[in-house]
């Protein structure tokens, strides 16, 4: 099978050499509501919820060229911060690659 493609940022993802280009109205499907206002954190987390439907266990497991998978971690608990509570939720990110020797993770290895 084939290495992933940009699609897993979305359907009209982009790169040059120097930028990848994503374009916000591809993640409006995982919930982002795009906005000039958009934070960092929401940004991050709508690209990671679409990488998770399409780097999946799954995918992973029946295409030897994908090496990561985006999967659902533990169950949602509790968390104190600040005095106010609040709901932690958790997402996994799996990395694979040959073992080598070198448990860095290095991006060009991927």
């Amino acid at each position: 099978m084939a290495e992933p493609t940009l699609a897993v940022f979305g359907a009209n993802a982009t790169q040059t050499a120097t930028d990848l280009v994503i374009k916000k109205s591809d993640l409006v499907a995982v919930g982002l509501t795009p906005a000039t206002s958009n934070t960092a954190e929401s940004l991050l987390i709508a690209i990671i919820l679409q990488f998770k439907t399409v780097l999946t266990d799954t995918a992973r497991d029946t295409n030897i060229d994908q090496s990561i998978a985006v999967t659902d971690g533990f169950s949602p608990s509790i968390t104190t911060r600040n005095n106010a509570i609040y709901l932690r939720n958790t997402i996994s990110i799996e990395v694979d690659k040959l073992l080598t020797g070198a448990d860095v993770i290095d991006p060009d290895d991927y």
